[in-house]
């Protein structure tokens, strides 16, 4: 029998914690996403100021991270660079901003953030994956 890593609540609000300060360091009002590896939603926390949209799109990045096992950006750079075909596969969220989540080589989730440019989401998203990665 195989066993895995999993996220607790607290490494979810840990996750968000990290996420927010973050962006509230840099001034930048995000909505912040935390899925588990199959891509459903444990956490969400929309900072005052951002979009309502923000919400959805954070979460679906966050979801198609963790089920495509890679950054949102690769998909996105995938598309840009010509791969049109891809816009056609059964995720949404397929722009930068969705980071998994890996432990031991292998995804326990992802975190999704909208609000601000794709770099800046990026950026928090990464500052939060690394208090558990």
């Amino acid at each position: 029998m195989q066993t895995k890593a999993i996220l607790a609540q607290a490494d979810v609000i840990n996750v968000l914690d990290a996420a927010q300060k973050e962006a509230e360091s840099n001034g930048w009002s995000v909505t912040i996403a935390v899925t588990d590896d199959g891509g459903h939603l444990l956490g969400l926390r929309r900072l005052d100021g951002a979009a309502p949209f923000s919400a959805d799109v954070a979460t679906h990045k966050a979801r198609s991270a963790a089920m495509g096992r890679k950054e949102t950006q690769v998909f996105e750079e995938m598309i840009n660079g010509g791969r049109t075909a891809f816009i056609s596969a059964p995720l949404q969220g397929l722009l930068s901003g969705g980071v998994p989540i890996i432990v031991d080589g292998h995804v326990i989730g992802a975190v999704g953030i909208s609000g601000v440019k794709p770099d800046q989401d990026v950026l928090v998203a990464k500052a939060a994956v690394s208090i558990i990665a």
